[in-house]
């Protein structure tokens, strides 16, 4: 019998009783990996050869996590801290905690994100307590990243601790599939019985047909049958493609986008919409603040109603907050924690001039808040924006808009339940059943925007408002229960790839 030479040097070089690796047939028939990858699933093919398959995995520690090796993870140094502070028996200032910690920039969220999650102790009302039980010192993660380092074997690590560090961003996790050869019987009495190689060509070319060699060569057969390399093309992300589909719904209801900066003064991200300074949600722990000179250009006469507003309050009966208010602090610079920053420079007039009753604005854009990674929340997440202006608005032309939006994308059981916001009054969340779950979730949140904050804006007239969540529309639309899976650096790429969009 003849076959392809490539085919008879993984034959020769192939074991019955050894599997070898692509590799080690490649060193030994001095071909091409790829060569012998292709003649080896030919002998498969056939019945001459069995090829098995195994992934390999192996972790490397990245630059950051080399760096905790020699100092300490965040959290451990933040635990060792608080214990020494006294924190094991009574509830010390979270402040003194960190500054002896040594702790300092992004390290000390990062330390903060993992002292609760790991069981280290409570953080409430600014003052940290440890758990005098913790063991830090045997800390998982620490463990693995120290036997890295000194080149220890990780095998009996937990697979959630490596996934927690590939997560964190201290290991980076590399694949291989190791592909082993092994002689079947069939292959076993072809050598016995004799084999030849045949000398033949694979395609036939333009030199052939003009010398007419064709007329003499052996062609290579071709296995019709076989399986052909998958083609993967690009394609719109799910989340895109949604996002796409929820601006044509908008629009067909009568609705105009807006447009706007991602990092803006927050002045327009919170001081327009009525939120004091000294709120919880304008602090670190909510939002991210850029180290860049702050805004220059704002309307001077829209900043002293604005802080008037807050000062003082609006109407005869307005009574304001009675808390600090510095421009300095409006005109710095930050991520947007929503997109309602674009409905107050458009409802000012800022952006495109002086509006006239009615008017639908919605925007589809992306916002950032320092949130706890969980199933339902991101980092940065998309919102859907949206508010109208007319006269003699109430919340049930609210409700009747969302009852209008869902419902083209199938969702008919929308739920509301009241809920106070500083800038809209009344005001009420809305919530959808997950489809596999049956749980409620919390897709938005809306209301009628206050006196406070339309007057300084020189509006007079009604606006309610809105801002909804577009991954959690996803959630319902397609009974995703982590939306991790779908957007963020943890996606499943398998599940994108195979999930049927909806029309």
């Amino acid at each position: 019998m003849r076959v392809p030479e490539s085919q008879l040097a993984v034959l020769n070089a192939a074991s019955a009783t050894d599997a070898q690796t692509i590799e080690r047939l490649a060193d030994e028939t001095g071909l091409k990996p790829e060569t012998v990858t292709q003649a080896a699933f030919e002998l498969r093919d056939d019945g001459y050869v069995a090829v098995e398959e195994r992934t390999d995995v192996e972790y490397e520690l990245t630059e950051e996590g080399r760096e905790y090796v020699a100092d300490g993870l965040p959290e451990v140094r933040l635990y060792r801290a608080a214990v020494e502070a006294g924190a094991a028996d009574d509830p010390v200032p979270m402040g003194q905690v960190i500054g002896a910690s040594g702790l300092g920039g992004p390290e000390v969220d990062i330390a903060l994100a993992n002292f609760g999650r790991k069981g280290y102790g409570e953080i409430d009302s600014g003052e940290l307590s440890a758990d005098a039980d913790a063991d830090a010192g045997s800390d998982p993660e620490s463990t693995v990243l120290a036997a890295l380092a000194d080149g220890d074997g990780i095998e009996n690590a937990d697979e959630s601790t490596l996934e927690q560090l590939v997560s964190r961003n201290l290991l980076d996790r590399r694949e291989e599939t190791v592909r082993s050869v092994t002689l079947t019987d069939e292959g076993v009495t072809l050598l016995m019985e004799g084999v030849e190689a045949a000398e033949t060509v694979d395609r036939l070319t333009p030199e052939m047909l003009t010398s007419g060699e064709w007329e003499d060569v052996e062609f290579t057969e071709y296995n019709v049958e076989a399986d052909a390399a998958e083609a993967r093309g690009g394609k719109t992300h799910i989340l895109r493609q949604t996002a796409d589909r929820v601006k044509d719904v908008l629009v067909g209801m009568g609705f105009q986008e807006m447009e706007g900066p991602h990092a803006d003064a927050d002045f327009w991200i919170n001081d327009c919409l009525f939120m004091p300074q000294d709120h919880p949600a304008r602090t670190h722990w909510d939002r991210f603040a850029l180290d860049v000179p702050p805004i220059e250009e704002l309307p001077e006469d829209l900043v002293d109603r604005v802080e008037d507003a807050h000062r003082r309050g609006v109407g005869p009966d307005g009574d304001g907050y009675h808390s600090p208010w510095s421009e300095d602090f409006a005109r710095a610079i930050a991520l947007r924690g929503h997109t309602t920053s674009l409905s107050m420079r458009y409802l000012s007039g800022h952006e495109v001039g002086e509006l006239e009753p009615p008017q639908r604005y919605f925007s589809v854009e992306k916002v950032y808040r320092n949130d706890t990674l969980d199933p339902t929340h991101l980092l940065e997440f998309y919102q859907i924006e949206g508010w109208v202006m007319a006269d003699d608005l109430s919340v049930r032309d609210l409700m009747g808009t969302f009852e209008e939006f869902y419902a083209q994308f199938g969702i008919t059981d929308i739920q509301f339940k009241p809920h106070y916001n500083p800038y809209t009054e009344p005001s009420f969340e809305l919530f959808g059943r997950h489809p596999e779950t049956g749980e409620l979730i919390e897709i938005g949140n809306s209301g009628m925007f206050r006196d406070e904050v339309l007057e300084p804006l020189g509006v007079e007239c009604d606006v309610m408002a809105w801002g909804l969540a577009l991954e959690r529309l996803l959630m319902l639309m397609y009974g995703f229960d982590d939306i991790r899976d779908v957007h963020g650096t943890m996606s499943d790429i398998e599940l994108l790839r195979e999930t049927e969009v909806l029309r």
